[in-house]
């Protein structure tokens, strides 16, 4: 069988984000039938090499590949555990699929709703969430008020926040979905970032719902329910980047 990088091996096989996998390998924690390897391209045989993480055997043998879009509700936190106790994301999946090594694509914080896919796929793991890939996700925002144009143009132009200029964002008015008054469309991941841009106006946010993410959309799907993407979503996601961004948000 053809060998294969150890980092594309980790990664495609779900047992972590490749970033993870990428820190296990720098720290030495990887080893290929016993002996440590820092190298990323170190090459494996997924069926004949044995592979070791902190000491623990690690199964890369394709399985099954499983995409679930999830309508997150709020005060659900987008991780696979939490020492302080509170409900994760996996814990509201039925049973069959809490076992898989599913990860979260991303992040919603927890007072945020909407769009959230969990997958055991690595490689579109990173495809989705990498910077240098510009995945649009596209948010429903309720503020109280209205932005004025020159409030709308710093947003769409990009702001400065503490951690630096925000990229240009597109933002629509949401005329059809009360709560929430606005959309808006960005290609980045920080930290809180839509809350943290209409905060920097002077806006608090009172809800957000993700409604997109590329080319995957969360259509009337009710929050906490659960669905199995499609072959033509999954096929979508793997094979090309949205190109959604024309200029104008949607008018929802």
């Amino acid at each position: 069988m053809k060998s294969t990088p150890i980092l594309k091996a980790l990664t495609a096989a779900g047992v972590g984000s490749r970033r993870w996998a990428a820190d296990a390998i720098r720290n030495g924690l990887v080893a290929v039938n016993g002996e440590k390897v820092e190298d990323f391209r170190h090459p494996v045989n997924i069926e004949t090499d044995r592979i070791t993480v902190s000491g623990k055997s690690v199964n890369l043998r394709p399985e099954q590949l499983v995409y679930l879009l999830v309508n997150k509700p709020r005060g659900v936190i987008t991780t696979t555990s939490d020492e302080r106790g509170r409900q994760t994301v996996l814990e509201i999946l039925p049973q069959k699929y809490r076992n898989l090594r599913l990860y979260p694509v991303g992040r919603l914080d927890r007072d945020s709703t909407g769009l959230l896919l969990l997958t055991n796929d690595g490689e579109l793991t990173y495809r989705l969430t990498h910077p240098r890939f510009e995945n649009e996700k596209e948010y429903l925002v309720q503020i109280e008020g209205s932005l004025n144009p020159e409030q709308k143009r710093k947003l769409e132009q990009g702001l400065e926040l503490e951690d630096g200029m925000t990229y240009p964002a597109v933002v629509g008015e949401a005329k059809s979905t009360p709560p929430f008054n606005y959309s808006i469309i960005i290609h980045e991941g920080r930290k809180h970032q839509v809350r943290r841009m209409f905060q920097s106006l002077g806006f608090q946010v009172y809800a957000l719902k993700r409604v997109r993410m590329g080319s995957l959309k969360l259509g009337d799907l009710k929050e906490g329910e659960i669905r199995a993407l499609t072959p033509r979503e999954v096929r979508e996601l793997v094979t090309k980047r949205s190109d959604f961004m024309t200029g104008t948000a949607s008018q929802i």
